[in-house]
C-alpha cells in the first residue's frame, strides 16, 4: 500500500529542481529525486532491520 502511495507521489511530482550537495548544484526532475532518496531510506531499513533481527 505505501509503495502505492510512493509511486502516485512522485508521479505527481514532475517539475525539475535545483538541489545542492555541500558545493555543486544539480538540476534534475522532482520524482528522480524523491525516488533516489526512497531507495536509499529502504536500503537503510533493510539494513537496520537485518542488523537487529541477527542479534
Amino acid at each position: 500500500m505505501v509503495v502505492v502511495l510512493v509511486i502516485v507521489f512522485i508521479c505527481v511530482n514532475t517539475n525539475d529542481v535545483t538541489i545542492r550537495l555541500l558545493i555543486p548544484e544539480v538540476t534534475m526532475p522532482l520524482w528522480s529525486a524523491l525516488a533516489a532518496m526512497f531507495l536509499i531510506g529502504l536500503g537503510c531499513g533493510g539494513y537496520l532491520f537485518r542488523r537487529r533481527r541477527g542479534k
